[in-house]
């Protein structure tokens, strides 16, 4: 048998060709493992940048960290204008002592007293004080007044807040609004030149200035609301009687119509019976009037001119 040997030039070939693939094998071999090795790293900083974008755009910004033209802006709760009004019951021992602390009270808190009823029965006196306090002081006074109460406790209060951003925004607006307009009436009665223009121009002048007096009074009673809040503190004796809350619904009206119809019958009769005696006084006068006059308009009968003959007897019949 023979044996067919390749020749010199056919493996030189052949080397080569197996030199060329592995070569390029291998190549391939570190473009990938480069690719999946720089794969982990792109993943891991675009994590980033959205971490990093994240709390910019929680806060409604862009990338510039301007906020969203989109995307109304909220006043902050230090910035809006708010009412604060209240009103705190506690029982005392001694009411004009306890006024009397209650005015020390305000005055503290840089407020003023605006207002003192009171009433005094022993055990059963009353007091009810209006004060006018800074309302950055509110919360405080309400708690002082609380604490000089029977066992440093209020009998009840009641707080409410009002918003009154919106208005005191809106208010500002047409009072800037109206100083612009009143402005220019003004330089346009500058340049007046006869009487009729003068005469249209003042008028117009008078009421736009009417207009922003009275905004600005407005504004001026918003600013006083806001700055200063109302504090009622109501002072019970040990034996005072506790004002209820009123009562509502169809029960509630009927009792309370009941009671108007029963004080109006209760008015009436009163005032019939103040009237009653005038009424009689006025009233036999008046029927021995009326009587006269029936009596003076009665008919007599009349008296005949002679008295009446009597008829003559019938003629007796005659005989034969």
């Amino acid at each position: 048998m023979s044996v067919i040997r390749p020749s010199g030039r056919f493996a030189a070939t052949t080397l080569a060709c197996t030199s060329m693939a592995m070569i390029v094998a291998g190549c391939g071999a570190s473009d990938s493992s480069t690719k999946s090795s720089s794969a982990p790293a792109t993943r891991q900083d675009a994590a980033q940048g959205k971490s990093e974008a994240g709390p910019a755009t929680a806060r409604g910004g862009g990338p510039d960290g301007k906020a969203d033209s989109g995307i109304p802006k909220q006043v902050p709760v230090d910035s809006r204008a708010l009412i604060f009004t209240g009103t705190v019951t506690i029982r005392v021992p001694d009411v004009g002592r306890a006024a009397s602390d209650v005015s020390a009270l305000a005055t503290a808190a840089g407020g003023f007293i605006g207002g003192d009823d009171r009433t005094s029965d022993q055990d059963r006196s009353q007091a009810r004080l209006t004060l006018r306090v800074p309302s950055a002081r509110f919360t405080e006074v309400v708690s002082g007044i609380s604490k000089l109460g029977r066992n440093g406790k209020d009998e009840s209060r009641q707080l409410s807040t009002q918003d009154v951003t919106d208005e005191v925004t809106d208010v500002d607006a047409r009072i800037a609004t109206g100083q612009a307009s009143v402005n220019r009436v003004r330089e346009l009665l500058a340049r007046a030149q006869n009487i009729s223009e003068i005469v249209s121009l003042e008028s117009e002048l008078a009421r736009r200035e009417a207009d922003l007096e009275s905004l600005k009074s407005r504004k001026r009673k918003l600013d006083d609301l806001t700055a200063m809040s109302a504090v009622t503190a109501v002072l019970l004796g040990p034996q005072a009687a506790v004002t209820n809350k009123p009562e509502t619904g169809f029960l509630a009206g009927l009792k309370a119509g009941w009671h108007a119809f029963t004080a109006s019958m209760q008015v009436l009769l009163t005032v019939l019976g103040a009237l009653l005696p005038f009424l009689l006084g006025a009233a036999l006068p008046a029927l021995a009037v009326v009587w006269a006059l029936r009596r003076r308009r009665r008919p007599r009968p009349s008296r005949p001119d002679s008295e009446p003959t009597a008829p003559a007897s019938p003629a007796p019949a005659a005989t034969e």
